[in-house]
């Protein structure tokens, strides 16, 4: 089964993971010692939070799984109902060929030949024909400064010619939602069935499935990736550019919207640490957030702040 990596491909593990091997014991029993003191100062930043604040956060991350949830919908809508006969059609004449029925075989194949040339009468174009979607979330539970740390070790290690110890860092260091569609690639399929048939009426039965199998390793993986952190971003913004517009903004609404600009400020962060994005694609974003902290200081009022920012993260998202 060939797989495509039509957009980004995914790590492999939730967790961040580190190797206890004995170059790294020491760090380990020093990052142990140091792990009740970063509990406190995690407690102690939570509840500085204020309720709003964790509310809001909540939301974002709500809307978040749903954009993804979203866009795994429109995938599933993409995929066609002929495809998905014609692969399960592959499957039966491989069950024939092992009971060696070649009637039942023959009429499986043909089954086959039948649904992928309406198909492509629809559109002679098409290069992929979808036939399932599957989705899975990575998120690394973190902050930007222990991705960091991770990342520099990792690269260390690299140096050191350490691969797998490397890879079981980086492995972890995601935050998204993966979105697989499996395809029926058009060019090969269609012929390489075509080529069995020949070779079920001589009743060359494991030639035949052989040929199957091999039809069906030619299935194209592609994936498309949600970077959780910048969708999580929008979402705070669109509620602070609600604040942002409100006229005699109370102290409460100003310090919330001070908050959420902030958060969506260190989601940025997050997305840039974690590769989703290079260095000079987050440095216009954050210089928007700046001019609008500006803006809104003291009171500021009005619309059409958030525009290049939006504008910006649409831009950023639009690669995955």
């Amino acid at each position: 089964m060939k797989i495509s990596s039509r957009k980004w491909l995914a790590p492999a593990l939730v967790a961040l993971l580190a190797v206890a091997t004995p170059g790294m014991v020491q760090a380990a029993q020093q990052q142990e010692a140091n792990t009740g003191k970063k509990a406190e100062a995690q407690a102690a930043a939570e509840k500085k939070e204020t309720k709003a604040l964790k509310a809001a956060k909540e939301e974002a991350r709500a809307k978040a799984r749903e954009k993804g949830q979203q866009q795994v919908q429109a995938e599933r809508e993409k995929v066609f109902a002929e495809a998905v006969a014609a692969l399960a059609a592959t499957r039966d004449a491989i069950v024939a060929l092992e009971k060696k029925d070649r009637k039942a075989a023959l009429a499986a194949l043909e089954k086959v030949i039948g649904k992928l040339e309406i198909i492509l009468a629809r559109d002679p174009k098409l290069a992929l024909a979808p036939v399932d979607v599957m989705t899975y979330m990575l998120d690394v539970h973190a902050d930007v400064a222990s991705v960091k740390k991770a990342v520099d070790e990792s690269i260390s290690l690299l140096k050191k010619g350490r691969v797998q110890d490397a890879r079981a860092i980086v492995s972890g260091l995601a935050s998204e939602i993966v979105i697989e569609v499996a395809n029926i690639p058009l060019a090969t399929y269609p012929d390489a069935i075509k080529a069995v048939v020949p070779l079920v009426e001589a009743e060359k039965y494991d030639e035949a499935k052989r040929a199957l199998v091999a039809a069906l390793n030619t299935l194209v993986i592609t994936r498309t990736i949600v970077p959780l952190p910048i969708v999580r971003a929008e979402s705070l913004l669109a509620q602070a550019e609600t604040l942002a517009e409100k006229k005699d903004r109370g102290k409460a609404d100003q310090k919330q919207l001070d908050d959420l600009l902030q958060a969506a400020r260190q989601e940025l962060q997050f997305a840039e640490v974690l590769g989703y994005g290079k260095a000079e694609d987050f440095k216009p974003l954050y210089a928007e957030i700046d001019k609008i902290e500006q803006k809104v200081k003291g009171g500021g009022h009005g619309k059409g702040f958030f525009d290049a920012l939006k504008q910006g993260l649409e831009k950023l998202l639009a690669r995955f």
